[in-house]
């Protein structure tokens, strides 16, 4: 017995610490239909039924004695939630720095001065366009003059609170569609009171999904809009490096994607996880889809069982080795371009 398990923990490797950083989907609910975005291509999801229960959240927590970074997002809108605020506050009594990506439509005053007061650490706030009709097109059901109203007021109210807290920082997924304005968004930025833009390519291409499967319709916008092919480099170059010489006359802090990439790999299933509404464990956020890649579930086994089970461990031997899993292969953040 002894020398099957040395050779099973040859094969697939030692089992790391329970991770210190988590992400957590709050909700599977959101009011917009982004295109880019699997919520666009599947049915809509009730914001009660669709929430993490609270005690799920804070079991996984105390599983968790390193716990230090706390991200509570997923393919939902967070400000749907019914238990956000109980899950802020509950991760800030961890000592944990936690905060979460926002499409900022339902952040209106109220709900501002209740995240400064929570003890957010930060906040991201989707903003793919300097103009009306490109935001709105991506982001359906959005008003790009909400968005940046409520951008705005949150800046105000942690001015009104006296706070440096949450650190607030914009989001834009660039595509052939927005990449010829992302110079003219550092200059709204600039006037909303924002000082940090974080410019990301799109996640995923789908390329392990079935092209006449559920997901051949996010596989071909994704093929329609991607940045990846050589003959975007030059104008997504040229948007960069523009970007990049508003940004310092602004006093801004810009973080582009490597056009290039950087090479492939990803340290996700040994430092962090990503855990669906419903209790699903996914190696990462970059996945997805809770059928397209599961490692347990937190309704039939512990955290620290789904961490240190078989599933978990032939995935990080896999991905690990030459041959990843199908479902990082297309990945964005393994292949360094995200």
């Amino acid at each position: 017995m002894y020398t099957m398990r040395r050779e099973h923990d040859r094969l697939t490797g030692p089992v790391p610490p329970l991770p210190a950083a988590i992400q957590v989907e709050v909700t599977s609910a959101c009011n917009l239909r982004c295109a880019m975005c699997l919520v666009s291509y599947q049915p809509p999801v009730n914001k009660t039924t669709g929430a993490m229960p609270l005690a799920m959240f804070t079991d996984l927590c105390d599983e968790l004695p390193r716990l230090e970074h706390v991200t509570l997002q997923g393919l939902g809108e967070p400000l749907l939630s019914p238990h956000l605020i109980d899950m802020v506050r509950y991760a800030k009594t961890r000592r944990a720095r936690v905060g979460f990506n926002s499409n900022a439509t339902l952040l209106n005053r109220r709900r501002a001065d209740e995240l400064v007061a929570s003890g957010l650490d930060w906040l991201h706030i989707s903003l793919d366009g300097a103009d009306a009709a490109t935001f709105e097109a991506i982001r359906s059901g959005a008003s790009f003059a909400t968005v940046c109203a409520n951008l705005a007021g949150l800046v105000e109210a942690k001015r009104r609170a006296g706070s440096d807290t949450p650190w607030v920082r914009v989001v834009f997924v660039a595509m052939r569609r927005n990449i010829a304005g992302l110079p003219r968004l550092v200059e709204l930025l600039a006037d909303l009171g924002v000082t940090e833009l974080r410019v990301q390519n799109l996640s995923h291409d789908f390329s392990d999904a079935d092209p006449a499967g559920r997901f051949q319709a996010i596989r071909r916008y994704a093929a329609a809009e991607a940045l990846w092919d050589d003959g975007d480099r030059e104008v997504t170059e040229r948007a960069h490096a523009d970007a990049r010489a508003t940004a310092t006359r602004a006093g801004i802090t810009l973080r582009l994607p490597d056009t290039a990439g950087k090479g492939r790999g990803c340290g996700w299933p040994w430092e962090s996880t990503y855990v669906t509404s419903t209790g699903v464990v996914q190696p990462c956020c970059m996945v997805m889809g809770d059928d397209r890649v599961a490692l347990g579930s937190l309704q039939d086994q512990t955290f620290t069982e789904i961490w240190s089970g078989e599933p978990y461990r032939e995935f990080r031997r896999r991905l690990s080795g030459d041959r990843p899993p199908e479902v990082c292969r297309g990945c964005a953040l393994y292949q360094g371009t995200f």
